[in-house]
Order: C-alpha cells, then sequence, then structure tokens
C-alpha cells in the first residue's frame, strides 16, 4: 500500500462509503472530495491512516464542516489509533459526527509483535473503560494494551452514540469490504517505512510510550539506540552502544583538553581516539627530548 493519501467514494441511495487511507498532509485531497459525497449518511472508514500531521488536522476539520453544511451525517469507522490519538487532542476534530468503531493497539513480550483489535464504542460501556482482551495469533498469550487507558479511552465519554449501527454494518459489508468482518478484528499493526520512526525510550515499568503519542527526549548522556536497532520491549533498557551523534553534528564543538582529546560526554559515551598521525607526532617530540637530554649529559661530564 501507497503511504500517500488516497481516497475512494463509493455511493449507495443517501448512504455513502468513503475509504481514507496513507498520509493526511498538506498534500491530501480532502477538498476535492466534497463534490462526490452526496447529502445523507458518509461512512469514512479510517482504518489505514498511518499519520495526521497539523495541516491534515486543519484540512480534515475544515473538511469536515463543508460535508456537515451540505446536510451530511458523518460517521467514522474503524479509527486508527493515530485517528484516536487526534480525537483525544482536538476538540471538535469529530465535528458533528460519530465514532462508530475503532481500533486499540496491543503488544505482546513473547512473540515481539504489534497488533491492533476493533472495537466497536458500544461495545465499551460507561467509565472507566478498560481495553478488552486480545491474544496474540502467534503464542496464544494474552496480549498488553500499548498505550494507557486512561487517555487513549478519554474520547469515549463524550462520544455520541450512532443509532443506525447495523445499518452502516451492512453498508460496509456491501460497499467496503469483501471479507468477514471477524477476520479483520485483529489484525498487524500499520506502520510506514517511508516516515521516519519516532526513537522509543525507556519509560516507566518498562514500556515503551506508543508510537501516537510524541517521544519523550532523553537526558544528556543518556545511551540511545544505534541506527536501525531497536530496543526491548519490556526491559526499559536500551542495547549496548551508543548511536548519539557527535556533539559537532548538532551545531556545538566541546572543549578540547590540552592534548587534543575530547572529555567523557556522558555515561557509555567514550571520547574519540586520537589518530595514528597525531600518536607519531607525539613519540617523535618524545624521542627528541630524550635526544636532547643525552646530549646535554654528555657535555656535562667532559
Amino acid at each position: 500500500m501507497s503511504h500517500k493519501f488516497s481516497a475512494t467514494v463509493q455511493n449507495r441511495d443517501d448512504v455513502s462509503y468513503v475509504k481514507l487511507a496513507g498520509v493526511i498532509d498538506e498534500d491530501n485531497e480532502l477538498a476535492n472530495l466534497v463534490d462526490r459525497i452526496p447529502r445523507g449518511t458518509s461512512v469514512i472508514d479510517l482504518g489505514e491512516i498511518e499519520r495526521i500531521n497539523s495541516c491534515g488536522v486543519r484540512d480534515w476539520v475544515n473538511w469536515l464542516s463543508r460535508l456537515e453544511g451540505q446536510g451530511t451525517r458523518v460517521v467514522l469507522v474503524e479509527c486508527s489509533p493515530a485517528i484516536v490519538a487526534q480525537i483525544n487532542l482536538v476538540n471538535n476534530f469529530t465535528g458533528n459526527g460519530t465514532v462508530k468503531s475503532f481500533f486499540v493497539p496491543y503488544f505482546c513480550p513473547e512473540c515481539d509483535e504489534e497488533k491492533v483489535l476493533l472495537v466497536e464504542t458500544a461495545e465499551m460501556g460507561p467509565p472507566p473503560h478498560e481495553p478488552p482482551m486480545c491474544r496474540c495469533d502467534e503464542c496464544d498469550q494474552v496480549m498488553d494494551f500499548d498505550d494507557m487507558p486512561d487517555s487513549y479511552f478519554a474520547f469515549l465519554s463524550n462520544s455520541r452514540r450512532y443509532s443506525e449501527g447495523d445499518r452502516v454494518t451492512g453498508v460496509m459489508r456491501n460497499l467496503g469490504r469483501n471479507d468477514q468482518p471477524e477476520k479483520a478484528r485483529v489484525r498487524s499493526r500499520v506502520s510506514s517505512p517511508a516516515i521516519a520512526p519516532m526513537q522509543k525510550v525507556p519509560s516507566l515499568g518498562g514500556r515503551q510510550p506508543s508510537p501516537t503519542r510524541p517521544p519523550i527526549p532523553p537526558a544528556y548522556g543518556a545511551p540511545m539506540a544505534p541506527p536501525g536497532g531497536a530496543p526491548s520491549r519490556g526491559s526499559g533498557r536500551m542495547p549496548p552502544g551508543s548511536g548519539m551523534a557527535p556533539l559537532s553534528s548538532l551545531g556545538g564543538s566541546p572543549n578540547p583538553s590540552p592534548l587534543g582529546g575530547l572529555p567523557p560526554l556522558g555515561p557509555g559515551i567514550t571520547p574519540p581516539r586520537r589518530s595514528r598521525a597525531n600518536q607519531t607526532i607525539y613519540a617523535l617530540v618524545a624521542v627528541l627530548f630524550i635526544a636532547i637530554g643525552v646530549l646535554c649529559y654528555l657535555l656535562l661530564t667532559r
């Protein structure tokens, strides 16, 4: 699947099925979809949205306002974790629409696998909301919820209930989906190699923060994950070695010592070794001082 924005629209009677996928950023084409969506009910499938930035949020909110202005009722289905994060952050992200279903992220510490479980909003019940149990497809162990329940399910407290759930499900089955709904309830978490992954750092309890949340910068001098590597889940420790870039690449210049070496930058980070050319120069200078000393001794003992 392409990681850029893509959209398909299918209409049947007064119901339209809109499938969005990829990344919603400044290059989205949401404005071009308004004329293709008639009045009535619009079911917007967001299960394959991987990321949405600030420009995408602005265009998304304006797009929903235009749809609602022309008399379209919006129903959001299969909201990805990236969309759920924005629903919790932006007050009017759903406009006057409702969230019928959304994906919940899970992680298996045994298999190191990430999955998402499709959950109906109506099944969550009153607060406090707890994540449903999800088993790993590989080892059949109960998976860990990969976020914080209080923050991830916060939008449910103000979410509107949709009374035409069966009708929307039928539209999705007839227009948008060819497979069985039960088979799609658990699937691998969407990841995009075209998007730079967020830095994973240790968190309390050895868990890693969800990719839907901004990363927490580590303290200066703390070892980071090497390029191409990933920290081990559940251990709360980074693998050996330091992937931290030198200070010169960050616009700074460390204070050199009198001998030309660099002071230690922090735990686990050692200064670079002197080059062979520098070592040769130091050896020649030492030999020269020794020769001068021997010469002076011979002159004084005559």
